[in-house]
């Protein structure tokens, strides 16, 4: 059940996400250093900066993330395994990948689940995500695609590679109650215009395991300054 209690507990369902491909080692430094300021859950960087991302988090619990065929997952799945293999290499913890949409298209819905299979045996206990890009999905191709993939194994299923205009509040819940119907044991994290405070809880509320933000920082510290920053001095009490 979702319960937060304090900043910390707040960072701990976030993945702090970077992944602007035109970000100099400098930026990315900052955002590393913001990351292990605030202790995120994880951080989601472009694959050119997961060693930098493993070396600058090495001493904290934020795990590094990075991506595979992103944003349009058409690689096919030998191509999809070797990247997640030399992220691996490189310092990464978990792995996000795209589905193949044209295996949507085409209705291949087992070809989606067995990719997923091959990838997640891949990397073994490495957390893996899988993106279905629900924005652009019908209910039905959502219940079959969430289906094949908990039968693959995989440990989250994600809405979102981020570059589609996002979901609205009641879309992300109608979202989040079919992957909880037709794949109840596989997490679930929302990356879908989580940009403040109010929208993350009531992702959360809703329930979503985990959410992506590239606003995390910003997330994390207003909310701390609003509960552990602020003095309130109780009015007087008169009991009778």
């Amino acid at each position: 059940m979702y319960k937060i209690k304090n900043s910390k507990d707040l960072a701990s369902l976030i993945n702090y996400t970077n992944l602007n491909n035109m970000i100099n080692e400098a930026e990315m430094k900052k955002f590393l250093d913001e990351a292990h300021e605030i202790n995120f859950n994880s951080v989601i960087v472009n694959p050119t900066y997961v060693p930098l991302a493993s070396e600058v988090l090495s001493d904290c619990d934020t795990k590094v993330g990075s991506v595979v065929s992103y944003p349009l997952g058409c690689d096919n799945t030998e191509s999809k395994v070797n990247q997640a293999i030399t992220l691996l290499d490189k310092g990464a913890d978990e792995i996000d990948t795209v589905i193949n949409l044209n295996h949507v298209a085409n209705e291949n819905y087992d070809l989606i689940g067995d990719e997923a299979r091959q990838i997640k045996e891949a990397i073994g206990d490495k957390t893996l995500k899988v993106i279905i890009e629900s924005k652009i999905l019908e209910d039905e191709q959502k219940a079959n695609i969430v289906m094949r993939l908990e039968e693959a194994g995989v440990d989250y299923i994600k809405t979102s590679t981020g570059f589609l205009t996002p979901n609205h509040i009641y879309e992300i819940v109608n979202d989040i109650n079919i992957f909880q119907k037709y794949a109840p044991k596989t997490k679930i994290e929302v990356y879908d215009g989580i940009d403040i405070w109010k929208i993350a809880n009531q992702v959360l509320t809703g329930g979503a395991d985990i959410v992506a933000s590239n606003k995390g920082y910003d997330i994390v510290s207003k909310y701390k300054d609003l509960r552990e920053n602020t003095q309130v001095k109780p009015k007087p009490i008169t009991l009778k």
